[in-house]
């Protein structure tokens, strides 16, 4: 991010006007998958290990950079996405905008997301901007592993020479034919979304405190709160002043948002009450520095970001969906009576506690954190202890690994799709040894549908939606096999699942 000082705003009212069109009222898009911060952290420390090699940085017109964009674009090549390197020069020295495109979706109506790659001469740049880096990466890959074909189509960026002044970005928008430009109907940009002392700040889009965007730019703001209202996290305005690279885009009347967890600004009290952290002390301490490396990073905040982000592309990308309009319901199970499940079917379970079962589940959470949740649907549901206990850590997955599987489940030829509703809350106790997995276990082998990690941050328990394609088992009898683990040290760990479906 451009150094100077932002103003950060109080919390803004929102409005419904001029919201950016998404998915049509008959239709709502499908809900992003949730991204693991292990994947986001990995990229992360990719780009520490680049400027590591390349004197300690990722700055324009320096080894580093160009290296960081080859990362990206190999990661997005393997992926199937359409990139494109666009050059130009600042300062003596040839700079570099990374654009990909996601085959489909209706190109007339593109929506854009970007973070700029570079960081300043003076560090690696792990917050600013590896964070944004990452996280726009890896839901580009989501889009990818989940074969998402949205309506809109959708364009990722990452943009050079952020740093002196959004010449990467200026120059993109600057360069398009107006026929273009006119087809961008949105864009969403991601520039520090991890500070090791965090805010939750979303551009002010709808002009709530002043200034706000084009118009549809109060819709992408909205998008961007909803998912931390789903968390319970408050989010406030920040300016909306052009410091980052949405500046070219709202100066081309093109509707923007984004998030941000602060720079160089201090913390207030009133803040540190609603977030968390230290009062008086920066957002980002190492904010343009050499420290800010791999150590100055948020987990917390990084995970709820990103996740907020492919909410954002999911939601706003309409309603293509990862597969055609579901067929019949071959297989549903509710879990509101008992059907068979069967817990530890193997007798190989290790965990002394928490053992998964099929109950009623009492909502527990810790300091504020919620951990387990009541069912997503009616009263019953999958979980690992049901009971609340004295406190969270009663009845929560404790000691080693538990399981529980499903009864037989004969597939008709048709069956396709598999959909489930599923969570995994822990405390920044856990470590990537703990884990949810879901497994369709056939008579020739099985497949893992979800293989959520754990981490050492606190993750609030939320319902989301996982689908599946069990096409390749059509025809067979099959068991859905579900799998939690509290397996390293000893860590706050709940896991639920409810609301199983499977459709031709």
């Amino acid at each position: 991010m451009r150094s100077r000082t932002m103003a950060v705003l109080g919390a803004a009212a929102l409005t419904m006007s001029a919201l950016l069109p998404v998915a049509p009222a008959s239709a709502a898009p499908l809900a992003a998958p949730d991204i693991p911060l292990a994947n986001v952290k990995a990229h992360l420390s990719q780009l520490q290990s680049i400027a590591t090699a390349n004197g300690g940085n990722r700055a324009h017109g320096r080894p580093g950079y160009r290296a960081s964009l080859d990362y990206v674009q190999g990661k997005l090549d393997a992926a199937g996405y359409q990139t494109t390197v666009q050059s130009f020069t600042r300062g003596g020295a040839t700079g570099y905008n990374l654009i990909a495109d996601w085959p489909g979706g209706d190109t007339a109506d593109t929506l854009m997301t970007g973070a700029h790659l570079d960081s300043v001469t003076a560090g690696p740049g792990i917050n600013d901007n590896g964070s944004g880096t990452a996280a726009v990466l890896e839901t580009a890959l989501a889009v990818a592993r989940e074969g998402h074909r949205p309506d809109r189509h959708l364009r990722f960026a990452w943009w050079g020479a952020e740093e002196l002044g959004l010449v990467g970005s200026t120059y993109y928008v600057g360069n398009l034919p107006s026929s273009e430009r006119s087809k961008i109907t949105g864009y969403l940009n991601f520039d520090m979304v991890g500070s090791p002392n965090p805010g939750y700040f979303a551009y002010d889009g709808d002009g709530s405190s002043g200034g706000g965007g084009p118009a549809g730019s109060a819709g992408i703001e909205q998008v961007l709160r909803s998912h931390f209202t789903s968390l319970g996290v408050t989010v406030q305005d920040t300016a909306f002043d052009g410091r980052s690279d949405y500046g070219p885009f709202i100066n081309a009347g093109i509707p923007a948002g984004g998030l941000f967890t602060g720079a160089e600004g201090r913390k207030t009290s009133q803040q540190a009450q609603l977030w968390g952290g230290q009062a008086g002390v920066a957002f980002d301490r190492c904010y343009h520095s050499s420290c800010d490396t791999t150590s100055n990073i948020d987990d917390t905040a990084l995970d709820r970001n990103t996740d907020a982000i492919a909410h954002a592309v999911w939601t706003l990308g309409g309603d293509g969906g990862t597969q055609e309009p579901p067929g019949d319901t071959v297989y549903a199970d509710d879990l509101e009576s008992d059907t068979g499940w069967t817990p530890d079917p193997d007798g190989a379970d290790t965990a002394t506690a928490g053992a998964w079962q099929r109950g009623t589940p009492q909502p527990t959470s810790w300091s504020g954190t919620s951990l387990q949740l009541a069912a997503a649907g009616g009263s019953g549901a999958l979980v690992t202890g049901a009971a609340a206990g004295t406190d969270a850590g009663t009845y929560d997955l404790d000691g080693g690994a538990g399981s529980i599987r499903s009864p037989a489940i004969a597939l008709p030829a048709g069956a396709r799709t598999l959909s489930f509703s599923w969570f995994f809350a822990h405390l920044d106790n856990s470590s990537s040894d703990d884990y949810l997995r879901v497994r369709i276990v056939g008579p020739n082998g099985s497949t893992t549908v979800l293989d959520q990690p754990g981490a050492a941050a606190n993750r609030a328990g939320a319902w989301r939606t996982q689908t599946a394609d069990v096409s390749g088992y059509a025809g067979q009898t099959v068991r859905v096999l579900v799998e939690a683990a509290d397996a390293g040290s000893g860590s706050l760990v709940e896991a639920g699942l409810d609301d199983l479906k499977i459709t031709t």
